[in-house]
């Protein structure tokens, strides 16, 4: 196959559907990962790469940060979210060149989906590493960065789980904007508030990424590693809160109708 233009690669592996997702588009992505994706998205078609070997090239970017920022230091914290940035633009390209050379498959999706939970556990146990100072298994805040990596993913299976209980229950596979609406009032205040806060993101790769560059320079600043500690911790009391108040949403709404 031929090596195609930017302006096709837009044409077809950004249709408008794709840019209008407002639920599976991630909003840096939106902002400007679609803006940059095309041209390595024309990088990895002039390489004749696969789609599936794209989605591997993102998930090695977001494991790589994960053990990266585990040494400490404002210099990994720098490579860490350069890697992270770079995981965003491959997860915008790997879809990109899966539309323009029609080699989009089930594999592919199961393997983006796996990536994600890979690179996000793969920072928040990182983040444990970096919290306790010195690189052993041992230790608190090593723990609460497993723990939280864990309920962070646990959130993650909620929401996929939700896809699973339909096939199996034999309803269609999507669901319209009300479906995702709370049936009760107070619910549906509570959901509309933590939509306005998004702390629920902390534990998301690409703002956990730019968390930790900002809270290792406040600790180069200090000099010891108070900013990072609260981070870890933050993230932990976030993914539980979140692992009960996502499960509650989920039942709540007519996603599972």
């Amino acid at each position: 196959m031929s090596a195609p233009s930017l302006a096709e690669l837009r044409e077809k592996g950004q249709p408008q559907a794709v840019l209008d997702r407002l639920n599976d588009e991630h909003w840096l992505g939106r902002l400007y990962g679609r803006r940059l994706s095309p041209y390595a998205t024309w990088v990895f078609a002039r390489l004749g790469w696969s789609p599936n070997a794209v989605t591997a090239s993102f998930i090695v970017c977001g494991i790589a940060a994960g053990v990266v920022i585990a040494f400490g230091g404002l210099a990994t914290a720098v490579i860490g979210a350069l890697l992270i940035q770079l995981y965003l633009i491959f997860d915008c390209s790997d879809g990109e060149l899966a539309r323009w050379s029609n080699r989009k498959s089930a594999s592919g999706v199961y393997l983006d989906g796996v990536g994600h939970y890979l690179g996000e556990s793969a920072l928040l146990v990182g983040l444990g590493f970096r919290a306790q100072g010195q690189f052993t298994v041992a230790g608190g805040y090593v723990t609460a960065g497993v723990a939280a990596a864990l309920l962070a993913m646990l959130v993650r299976a909620e929401t996929d789980n939700v896809v699973v209980a339909r096939a199996k229950a034999g309803l269609p596979a999507g669901h319209d904007d009300e479906a995702l609406a709370p049936a009760s009032a107070g619910l549906a205040r509570a959901r509309k508030l933590a939509s306005v806060l998004r702390i629920h993101r902390i534990t998301h790769a690409v703002e956990l990424s730019l968390l930790i560059l900002i809270t290792a320079i406040i600790d180069a600043i200090r000099g010891d590693l108070t900013a990072t500690r609260v981070l870890i911790l933050a993230c932990l009391v976030v993914a539980a809160l979140m692992v009960a108040a996502h499960l509650v949403a989920i039942m709540a709404s007519r996603r599972l109708r």
